[in-house]
């Protein structure tokens, strides 16, 4: 592995790109990004209150409900693992642009499927082109964003998610009663945020970083003075084209960082998807009443657990907010397995897990941008993303099949040893990220003590 570094003249009173203020660009950029977190939040949404219209029409059993329900998370490892080493190649903003038209097509053409098998690769392509955007999208906006304003952004994506679920539940409760006809509306209605963000996306710059390893130094520094002014430069020194193969992820010096990103986010999305796919079953195995107003109090919980997640995600070590929030999402969900249904208990620790996974969401989508260099970062984001959708895919395939044959205590448990696997995991591995720069962000240190910020 070679690399060339260029030494870059700074105008008169010049100012990094890692250092601006944020400004109307970055906004823009994080909302065209968000985008995809908004569908994705509607996509896996909907599909709980489709597939309580499905089961009896379609005479599902347990095995293609888990299949339906997991589709799109087997996309999405798709989609990651496939198009975040693309972008690497060809660049992010081809990416960028083209995974909304996939989304878009196969959204709309969810209400013509006539059987499981139709709708289960419909809803495949539609997590392929949000796992291509999950890597790309972070990526770009990590390469964009200042570092002071890097965790804000990244992990706001969690409050738009959320809007994008929460929106799906209320278009869930609207719609139940339109008919024999109704999952067909709800599941193609999410090729109507698509296609705008589809349009939106239209003109989207590639991302300077990108440029610059690729060695096109005027094409990189255009953009940057496009998009922030003559003042605005990269980097002093920045390193030029370096290794982008999959091997390089399992490196030595790369390993431990792939091995923990994946870990903390598998360990993170399997309870996630798994109890909020198949939240209303759920919800009325523990005798709580499935209805709009208990639908708007955990979707409250959840909102405001995201917003809670930027503040401390700004506020707290990154490292010392994912441990302690591992522990109570552990502790929370293990207790449940012992609290019998329908007391008031289940319904506080439902509570705290709910608000605590959705704060810790935030974190996501903050530490696989922020742990690899810029050769291999999309690869690194979607590498990360890929796993965390095979292992939920798995889990919420496998939920039904559980609860059947175990029961929901036991499968609780289960749920709960993961999450203190991944606290173990983070413990050993987690590095702190917080205010380094991208550049030396490549050379975190990936341990159980803290890394101070490069220069």
């Amino acid at each position: 592995m070679t690399s060339q570094r260029i030494t870059v003249q700074r105008p008169p009173q010049s100012v990094r790109m890692d250092d601006i203020p944020l400004n109307a660009f970055h906004l823009k950029i994080a909302g065209l990004t968000f985008g995809a977190h908004l569908t994705d939040g509607y996509v896996l949404g909907v599909i709980g209150f489709a597939l309580a219209q499905l089961k009896p029409q379609m005479g599902l059993t347990p095995f293609w409900e888990g299949m339906i329900g997991s589709s799109a998370l087997i996309g999405l490892f798709l989609g990651s693992l496939v198009l975040g080493w693309v972008s690497d190649h060809i660049g992010r903003q081809k990416i960028f642009s083209f995974s909304f038209v996939i989304i878009t097509l196969a959204s709309f053409l969810q209400f013509f499927a006539t059987s499981p098998e139709q709708l289960f690769w419909l809803r495949v392509l539609v997590g392929i082109g949000l796992g291509g955007d999950y890597a790309v999208g972070h990526t770009m906006l990590a390469e964009f964003a200042p570092r002071k304003h890097r965790g804000m952004l990244l992990g706001s994506f969690s409050v738009i998610w959320t809007l994008g679920y929460v929106a799906a539940s209320f278009a869930g409760h609207w719609m139940a009663g339109v008919g024999p006809d109704a999952w067909r509306w709800l599941l193609a209605s999410s090729a109507l945020p698509a296609v705008l963000i589809m349009l939106l996306r239209i003109g989207t710059p590639e991302s300077p970083r990108w440029l610059m390893r690729k060695g096109r130094i005027a094409d990189a520094h255009q953009v940057v003075r496009r998009c922030f002014g003559p003042h605005v430069i990269l980097n002093d020194e920045i390193p030029v084209e370096t290794a982008r193969h999959m091997r390089t992820l399992f490196s030595a010096r790369y390993w431990r960082r792939t091995a923990f990103n994946s870990l903390f986010f598998v360990c993170l999305v399997i309870p996630y998807f798994a109890i909020y796919t198949f939240l209303p079953s759920i919800l009325t195995t523990l005798n709580m009443s499935q209805n709009f107003a208990t639908d708007l109090l955990l979707n409250g919980l959840l909102l405001l657990g995201a917003i809670l997640g930027i503040a401390l995600t700004q506020w707290l070590s990154r490292r010392h907010f994912l441990i302690g929030a591992f522990w109570v999402l552990a502790i929370s969900l293990g207790t449940m397995a012992f609290v019998p249904p329908g007391q008031a208990a289940m319904l506080v620790l439902f509570a705290v897990f709910t608000l605590t996974i959705s704060a810790v969401s935030n974190l996501v989508g903050v530490f696989p941008a922020e742990s690899f260099p810029t050769d291999i970062r999309s690869l690194g984001v979607g590498f990360a993303t890929a796993m965390s959708r095979l292992g939920s895919a798995i889990a919420t395939g496998l939920l039904p099949l559980s609860m059947l044959s175990l029961g929901l205590a036991t499968t609780t448990l289960m749920l709960s040893g993961i999450l203190v696997f991944g606290a173990i995991i983070s413990m050993l591995w987690a590095p702190e990220t917080k205010d380094m720069t991208l550049v030396g962000a490549s050379s975190a240190k990936v341990s159980g003590a803290a890394s101070t910020p490069a220069a």
